[in-house]
């Protein structure tokens, strides 16, 4: 079976962004994928700026519009869909990520448990985190949601390995504080945390970032889509600053296909 991972172009308009993850979820399943991950908020990118007169309209809440489109994708192509949102419940906000199956439903929810997606100051009574961890069963096996700044906190880590799932699925949003897309550095400093992470969940990852466009202020998200085995080995790879697909064979060799 394999799985597409998909590092979209992000921009401000959440319409343009729901459009092109339909496409590149079409040529991904058209790849032959059974499984579609998108990254961390991908539908508005990781946007806030702890005003909620700004935030709250880029929250989505489950099930809501999103989740019955990209439902309506999977039910037509047969596919399993994961991908992170804003969620918005009233007038409280979290970074969320979603699995939907074949049948268009929602399988599995999540809410990020660290709380680094907002500063401090935030308002607590608005910018939320959640509590769980849990695991949905799959024909690929059973898998969880771990989303960004989770996969560094050792207790969240600890509580998602002692679940034994099968695969990590990781929606993340990063970049540098300089604004580059700096493969060099990324390979020699970065991803090698990743890996260790990863290997302290002994479960395999499937990981996605998106890239910032121009119009989302302060974001400087650079994309990139990997995947890690469980003893923290890269399997497979896709650049920086490239919008593609990696096409993983969940069960034997991986293969790129970028545009």
């Amino acid at each position: 079976m394999k799985a597409a991972l998909l590092a979209p172009r992000v921009t401000a308009d959440p319409a343009v962004n729901l459009a092109r993850i339909e496409r590149m979820a079409a040529d991904g399943v058209a790849s032959g994928a059974r499984l579609i991950l998108l990254p961390e908020a991908v539908l508005t990118g990781l946007n806030n700026n702890d005003d909620p007169a700004h935030d709250l309209p880029l929250g989505q809440s489950i099930p809501g519009p999103a989740t019955d489109r990209l439902g309506a994708f999977t039910r037509r192509h047969d596919a399993w869909l994961g991908f992170g949102l804003l969620e918005r419940q009233g007038d409280t906000l979290y970074d969320s990520a979603v699995l939907l199956g074949p049948d268009g439903a929602v399988v599995l929810t999540y809410r990020r448990n660290q709380p680094q997606w907002h500063a401090k100051a935030a308002d607590p009574a608005v910018y939320r985190q959640g509590s769980h961890i849990g695991v949905a069963q799959t024909p690929f096996g059973r898998v969880g949601f771990l989303l960004c700044g989770d996969l560094f906190d050792d207790g969240i880590v600890s509580r998602f390995r002692a679940l034994r799932p099968d695969w990590l699925l990781f929606p993340f949003a990063r970049c540098f504080s300089d604004g580059a897309v700096d493969q060099v550095r990324w390979d020699a400093e970065e991803l090698p945390q990743y890996a260790q992470r990863v290997k302290l969940a002994r479960t395999p990852a499937l990981m996605v970032n998106y890239i910032g466009d121009n119009s989302l202020p302060d974001d400087n998200s650079f994309g990139g889509a990997f995947f890690i085995s469980a003893g923290g080995e890269v399997r497979a790879r896709l650049p920086l600053g490239v919008e593609g697909s990696l096409i993983v064979e969940l069960g034997g060799g991986p293969g790129v296909v970028a545009d």
